[in-house]
């Protein structure tokens, strides 16, 4: 944690540099060098910011993040892992669930009082916490072309701009708290929650290209799609439909590459918690091994990459291929091994069935 009480006094805690919280970030995150320094760097910086104007009363600026990349690259799970090694709530949130006021939906507010519970009401912990707000390309600013209206999000974005820059809010607890008696109000100020957005930004392409092809120091095209949009820049974002202001309150911008199939296969394989060892667990505690030979975690692995599933997507991948082994093999006596090769994934044939 970066913070420790000591007697009424906040101590920052120097040891939790941006190389340590990298470090962590490693053992959860498979590849995206650049991307998990830019977020150790950030993440420090903010709560660094925090403890020196604790002791100092200097105001220095907040650095909210934009998380920009394809489906199952890992932008939740930077932000989950964050969770972990940070020691801080973070409250996960879905940007399309909220609206206007006066529209179904969620108010922007509610996000805070989410926060709030999250942090079992404690106001202090809470103003030093951070949200992530995921599917952001969702709310897009969109005309309608019959009406020339905004039907999209254009106001959740201004809604969002001012929870994001700092307001003081009075929140009411969630139901399960309120009494009949008498309400209680807490009063937030989210000047200091570190805000943490992102989004896939499917068509943002679109917007790049046009753009590269209209400045003569690119006309010696080497970009090819999936690197687009490592080029990307503010105006393509407002292009897209993300309005100025709202894109100025996020002023770090970092890009998730999409995963090539050897950093699937690491995750698969090596991660902290990977998904082979899990459901090796699954057969493990009732006493049969199951194997998977290379070539068919590498099948596994060009599955997602054609499906553009990313690492999201390999977990519902390993489910489909084992279904049938998961169904049958409780009920097979003195089965000892399970062995799953390629022509299992690419021909669906049946694994290879070892009998004590």
């Amino acid at each position: 944690m970066f913070y420790t009480k000591n007697g009424n006094k906040i101590v920052f805690k120097k040891y939790l540099s941006p190389k340590n919280i990298k470090i962590e970030l490693d053992k959860y995150i498979i590849g995206q060098y650049q991307t998990k320094k830019i977020i150790s760097v950030a993440v420090y910086n903010h709560y660094k910011r925090l403890y020196i104007m604790n002791k100092n009363n200097i105001y220095l600026e907040k650095s909210n993040i934009l998380l920009i990349g394809p489906t199952g690259s890992g932008k939740t799970l930077i932000v989950k892992s964050l969770a972990k090694i940070v020691n801080v709530p973070i409250l996960i949130v879905d940007a399309t669930s909220f609206t206007e006021a006066g529209y179904v939906g969620e108010d922007v507010e509610s996000i805070i009082q989410k926060l709030l519970h999250e942090c079992n009401y404690d106001v202090e912990l809470t103003e030093k916490s951070i949200v992530y707000i995921d599917e952001i390309d969702k709310i897009s600013k969109k005309n309608d072309f019959y009406s020339g209206k905004d039907v999209s999000g254009e106001g959740v974005q201004q809604s969002m701009l001012k929870l994001i820059e700092g307001v003081t809010l009075n929140i009411s607890p969630l139901i399960e708290k309120r009494t009949s008696q008498q309400q209680t109000y807490f009063l937030i100020n989210t000047l200091n929650i570190l805000f943490i957005a992102g989004g896939a930004f499917s068509g943002i392409e679109i917007f790049i290209n046009s753009r590269i092809n209209k400045e003569i120091s690119f006309l010696n095209k080497n970009n090819n799609e999936k690197n687009l949009l490592m080029n990307i820049i503010n105006d393509d974002l407002i292009n897209f439909g993300i309005i100025p202001e709202f894109l100025g309150r996020l002023p770090i911008i970092t890009v998730f590459k999409e995963l090539n199939i050897y950093e699937l296969l690491h995750i698969l394989l090596k991660t902290k918690n990977s998904l082979i060892k899990q459901f090796c667990y699954l057969f493990i505690i009732e006493n049969v091994d199951i194997k998977f030979s290379i070539n068919s975690i590498k099948e596994i692995s060009k599955i997602a990459i054609k499906k553009n599933i990313g690492a999201r997507g390999l977990k519902s991948i390993l489910e489909n291929i084992l279904l049938d082994i998961l169904y049958i093999f409780p009920s097979k006596k003195n089965l000892k091994m399970i062995i799953i090769y390629k022509n299992v994934i690419i021909m669906k044939k049946k694994p290879i069935l070892i009998y004590k």
